[in-house]
């Protein structure tokens, strides 16, 4: 699976952005697919999953109530749509993709096998 992230650029706090991600080479069938960010200096850190199911999704306590994860199927696309974004977001946000991860392991970059390219989200102040 070949992922590539796109959607990321230059906001003011209080703005949105929305983050996709787009799988070539094989459909999302049966995949968990997830968002990851990491900020300079710092270690990746997980921001949202969802299950094959389109079952509730896991958000970090950080993201939630602002970022809404999704995805599309049927058109092998992943959505991240972040809303209120904070300084504090801007990060690399890369999108990734496994099977049968289990829910206690979806905040573990090490879970999944696929990773796309980062795309830059930027907060100003």
């Amino acid at each position: 699976v070949q992922l590539q992230a796109s959607g990321g650029g230059l906001v003011q706090t209080g703005g949105s952005l929305r983050l996709s991600c787009v799988a070539s080479g094989r459909t999302f069938s049966g995949y968990t697919l997830a968002w990851f960010r990491q900020a300079t200096g710092k270690e990746r850190e997980f921001v949202a999953a969802i299950k094959w199911a389109n079952s509730n999704p896991f958000y970090a306590d950080s993201v939630k109530g602002r970022f809404t994860i999704s995805r599309d199927n049927a058109k092998s696309t992943l959505y991240l749509q972040m809303n209120n974004l904070q300084p504090e977001d801007t990060a690399e946000y890369y999108c990734t993709a496994s099977r049968s991860i289990i829910t206690s392991q979806l905040g573990v970059p090490s879970s999944y096998a696929y990773w796309g390219q980062g795309t830059l989200v930027t907060v100003s102040s």
